[in-house]
């Protein structure tokens, strides 16, 4: 039998924008994720143009693009529908000579586009959601090669992988605010349970969660119905302690060192562990509990509810394992990248200089992703932790002196470091080193770095200063690409502020930026 969604264009329409508001992104705000898959895609393919579209009824919708022309990119659908309709990586060798383009705005006007590549977006039941593309204005008769359309391949992936994340959020945040209802629920009903128990056993025994009561000492009284149906224990057979018994040996002393907590500061309890199942298998539960208070404050009695949060699990490892395929396929993309300059180089012995640079920064980025990549215990890298001083200890070891003692000294306050940073402080702090190896302070013996890094309320300042290094004759005639690089990195990426001073001692950089830009997954959360 065939699916009658498929024959039906106004079907198909209807499960996109319903697949596409699942995932709570139209019409939202541009996010980093999204703008770093696609100018990874951007700039792995040697394109200026690069865009993540979404298809939305009759329109267009662009989650990220590049800096360019709204009135213009609104026009792009054209090429990405077409991708959309089609497998794999669709590609536009030259759209002047192909008659599906050859007249349209984006090519015959002041854009001037010639190539295209977009690879679709495709859900688990392969519904095309959008494409990841690039543009670029010259004609590229050859197209993209294998490394670059595994890369849009893979990065159109992960646009996918983002959106599932996206909505797995959405879910989470759903049953939190149903478990917290629950219990609030609970608590207003304890206030009138002395008017009416018969009711209280009504209600708790119709909510979808586990609802369970202890008293103040965490003595268990009272399970609903559905802690009974959940667990198949027999009625009043885990009351007191035994609650305990019932839980995963892996889990039992957190759960119980947690309660003890939270009975002892009156704090909340929230814990997840893994509860036997009435099928003799375990299954993972979201715990909680809020303690009902007297007119003095005293703890009376403590309510609690348990989700089964097996489902959330599964996708938690789900996505885990698809983001460390990812990390594995960029890593080999590095390599790649690495290999095909130094191969270049020696086919083209004057670019050996170019490709060497190129390499270098390369290698950077490349010991900044193998730095914060999702790890398994297994394979974390033997640091002190995440934060920026370890990762940028890590980024200067190539510059230690003989006796391995470090000629960039990092001093002051340290800061939490995600993965989201890494790019553009490894980008940032690799090109001022590099810079001091070639004609600062790292080019003499006896000269060092000094970066020391403070805290200022919101706002966390790097301060880069170079010292017993030549003397700086003053300010570079000509900004070149090194000072686009850093102004893109603390300007552009992390939404900073960056000065530079030219001292005859040495070269002292200050680069000004909100302390959430260093961590702006933390801080997201801390929002949410």
């Amino acid at each position: 039998m065939t699916n009658p969604i498929a024959s039906d264009p106004d079907a198909i329409e209807a499960e996109r924008l319903r697949v596409l508001r699942s995932f709570d992104i139209l019409d939202t705000d541009p996010e980093q994720a999204f703008d770093d898959v696609m100018l990874l895609a951007a700039r792995i393919c040697d394109a200026p143009i690069g865009m993540v579209s979404l298809a939305v009824g009759d329109r267009q919708w662009f989650k990220a693009r590049d800096d360019v022309d709204i009135a213009a990119i609104g026009r792009a659908s054209a090429f990405c529908k077409h991708a959309m309709g089609r497998p794999g990586v669709t590609q536009v060798f030259d759209a002047a000579q192909d008659p599906l383009f050859a007249d349209h705005p984006l090519v015959t006007g002041p854009s001037a586009l010639r190539f295209y590549a977009g690879a679709p977006l495709i859900d688990d039941q392969g519904l095309a959601l959008g494409a990841l593309c690039v543009f670029d204005t010259r004609p590229r008769p050859q197209g993209l090669d294998a490394t670059q359309l595994m890369t849009m391949d893979v990065l159109a992936r992960q646009v996918m992988a983002l959106l599932e994340r996206r909505r797995a959020l959405r879910e989470r945040r759903r049953s939190d605010e149903a478990a917290t209802a629950a219990v609030e629920a609970a608590r207003l009903v304890t206030e009138k349970l002395a008017e009416s128990d018969a009711r209280f056993q009504a209600i708790a025994d119709s909510m979808p969660q586990m609802v369970w009561s202890s008293r103040p000492d965490g003595h268990h009284d009272y399970y609903n119905a559905r802690w009974y149906t959940f667990t198949g224990a027999a009625e009043g057979s885990a009351l007191g302690d035994a609650w305990g018994e019932m839980i995963h040996p892996e889990d039992q002393e957190r759960a119980r060192t947690a309660w003890r907590a939270s009975l002892s500061t009156g704090e909340p309890y929230e814990v997840e562990y893994r509860l036997l199942h009435h099928t003799g298998s375990y299954a993972w539960t979201l715990s909680r509990a809020m303690p009902i208070r007297d007119a003095s404050g005293a703890v009376t009695r403590w309510f609690g509810t348990g989700t089964d949060i097996a489902e959330m699990k599964r996708l938690e490892q789900a996505k885990a394992l698809l983001s460390q395929e990812l990390s594995h396929r960029i890593k080999n993309i590095f390599a790649v990248i690495s290999a095909l300059l130094a191969l270049s180089a020696r086919q083209y012995p004057e670019a050996k200089g170019f490709a060497r640079a190129a390499r270098t920064r390369i290698s950077a980025l490349a010991r900044a992703h193998e730095f914060v990549r999702p790890h398994t215990e297994s394979s974390r890298p033997s640091l002190d932790g995440t934060t920026l001083h370890a990762f940028l200890r890590d980024l200067f070891l190539p510059y230690d002196d003989e006796a391995g003692e470090p000629r960039v000294i990092v001093s002051g306050d340290d800061a939490d470091f995600d993965d989201q940073a890494a790019t553009p402080v490894a980008l940032l702090f690799h090109e001022l080193a590099t810079n001091a190896a070639k004609y600062g302070a790292l080019s003499a013996p006896e000269g060092r770095v000094m970066l020391t890094t403070r805290r200022q309320g919101d706002r966390y300042v790097m301060t880069w200063q170079e010292r017993d290094g030549p003397r700086v004759r003053g300010r570079p005639v000509a900004a070149g690409f090194g000072s686009s690089l850093l102004a893109l990195s603390v300007e552009g990426q992390l939404g900073g502020d960056l000065e530079q001073t030219w001292a005859a001692e040495g070269l002292i950089v200050v680069a000004d930026v909100p302390a959430t830009a260093l961590a702006p997954r933390r801080a997201a959360r801390q929002l949410a």
